[in-house]
């Protein structure tokens, strides 16, 4: 039965778990509350994605997020978990336009939210980028396959790694993030046969992300595992139906507030009777 965590949750802990074969759970939080709830439920990891801008804002796609707004929840996904391994999403904009612009936005990232890594979607073009924060101390998640922030060049949301020369480019892009520094590595939308090949011919922990069981780690959209969401992807397992119950919930404040039974005489603030009185003054 899992229990809360009581120690820091830490890099060398994900590291450890690729030498031991343990799996770590984790999950993605956006807010203060829930993120407390986790770490009461003994999530290890947590990522802080950019994956709000559908789940939290209600855009179609993770591009139009600020990376103000990524600050701010991840700050508060921080003071809420202050145990577990807070990975920061970069998202859309925030370093792709140069060497120093991504240098200065993740060393904002870092020192505004106290994230213990960020999470840069790459190609290999990003190389010098990630060397460049790895030898200023920053724990980088080199995120390949699926990469959301792409979806206009890849033409959707696809499975990647789907032809042997799609496998060969991704393995071949693991090893250039693991050789520029990268702290571990997430894989999201690829088939198990190409993970087992990027863990076999890397070195550092593998977060899996609809990628098979072969990963060190395995990342959801938390909405998604509790059925908040429109459609479910294949490889998110069912925690919950949540709709349902929270629709119930709303239903049933309508219902009350409706209906005049809400707020009731035990709902108020009671004011002493002395001054109820010396307000009955003042008023006539």
């Amino acid at each position: 039965m899992p229990s809360p965590l009581t120690r820091k949750f830490t890099l060398a802990d994900l590291r450890a778990a690729r030498q031991t074969g343990a799996k770590v759970p984790m999950l993605t939080c956006y807010d203060f509350t829930t993120a407390g709830l986790m770490q009461e439920a003994g999530v290890p990891a947590l990522l802080v994605g950019d994956s709000a801008a559908s789940v939290i804002l209600g855009y179609d796609t993770t591009l139009p997020v600020s990376l103000q707004f990524m600050i701010e929840i991840t700050a508060a996904v921080r003071r809420g978990a202050p145990l577990a391994l807070v990975v920061a999403d970069m998202p859309f904009g925030s370093y792709q336009a140069s060497l120093a612009q991504g240098v200065r936005n993740v060393s904002r990232m870092v020192k505004s939210t106290g994230c213990d890594a960020v999470k840069l979607e790459v190609a290999d073009g990003h190389s010098p980028l990630v060397s460049a924060l790895a030898d200023a101390g920053v724990a980088v998640v080199a995120h390949l396959g699926l990469r959301p922030q792409a979806v206009g060049l890849i033409g959707g949301y696809k499975f990647q790694g789907r032809t042997a020369a799609e496998a060969k480019k991704i393995v071949a892009s693991a090893l250039r993030m693991e050789q520029a520094g990268s702290a571990a590595i997430l894989l999201e939308a690829v088939p198990p046969e190409v993970a087992n090949a990027v863990i076999q011919q890397t070195n550092v922990p593998i977060i899996g992300c609809g990628a098979g069981p072969g990963c060190h780690a395995c990342v959801i959209v938390t909405q998604d595992g509790l059925g908040l969401t429109p459609h479910r992807p294949r490889f998110v397992p069912v925690l919950a139906e949540m709709a349902g119950p929270l629709r119930k919930s709303f239903e049933l404040y309508v219902e009350r507030v409706s209906g005049g039974t809400y707020p009731a005489t035990e709902h108020d603030y009671v004011m002493p009777p002395e001054e109820k009185t010396k307000f009955k003054g003042v008023l006539s």
